[in-house]
């Protein structure tokens, strides 16, 4: 193992990681031109990086109750609340895309509240944030105002498990002072063509 720049802890080489978590990195790589700084980050630790993007797929590449861009809203969203600027770059990118619309990630990052969504889409924030920063605070009456906007309970758990799911990510990245990718920054930014 040799250390590297993305992050305080050991980072293995990929020719030193299990064959699974090896494929996934290079999945990743040839479909993005790039491995996420993160993916490195977490493949020291084979079973946890397994378990990690696991969870991260069930949650983030369904497309039932939320649709992806939302999903990404929430990162974004609680990741600019929790001051973790790898989450907000690099699922900027990835909303700006889901979305088609090259501003929406900045706008969410730095407050929400005066972004350019739906009155649903904002009730959800106003949730996501509840629980990201005084989840002891969240109340029946909370998910009575999402129900009002449509959500049922499916769609409720999917916000309070991104929400989670992220403060974690988050934390993880505070931890290892693992940079996003340069890459990330222009990602859906301006049309290709």
């Amino acid at each position: 193992m040799t250390q590297a720049k993305i992050s305080r802890f050991p980072v293995a080489e990929l020719a030193e990681l299990p064959e699974d978590v090896r494929a996934r990195i290079l999945g990743v790589q040839e479909k993005a031109g790039f491995v996420p700084n993160v993916f490195l980050m977490l493949a020291h630790r084979p079973a946890e990086f397994r378990a990690f993007f696991d969870y991260h797929d069930a949650l983030m590449e369904k497309d039932v109750g939320l649709t992806k861009a939302e999903r990404e809203m929430i990162v974004v969203a609680t990741s600019g609340a929790n001051n973790c600027l790898y989450c907000v770059v690099a699922h900027g990118a990835v909303l700006r895309i889901r979305a088609k619309n090259p501003y929406v990630a900045d706008q969410l990052a730095t407050n929400y509240r005066k972004a350019d969504i739906t009155a649903r889409q904002r009730a959800m924030l106003d949730f996501a944030m509840k629980l990201s920063l005084s989840g002891g605070a969240v109340e029946d009456a909370d998910m009575a105002v999402l129900r009002e906007h449509g959500f049922d309970d499916e769609a409720i758990w999917d916000i309070g498990a991104i929400t989670a799911f992220f403060s974690m990510s988050n934390r993880l990245v505070h931890l290892t002072g693992t940079p996003p990718n340069e890459q990330f920054f222009l990602m859906g930014r301006v049309p290709k063509g």
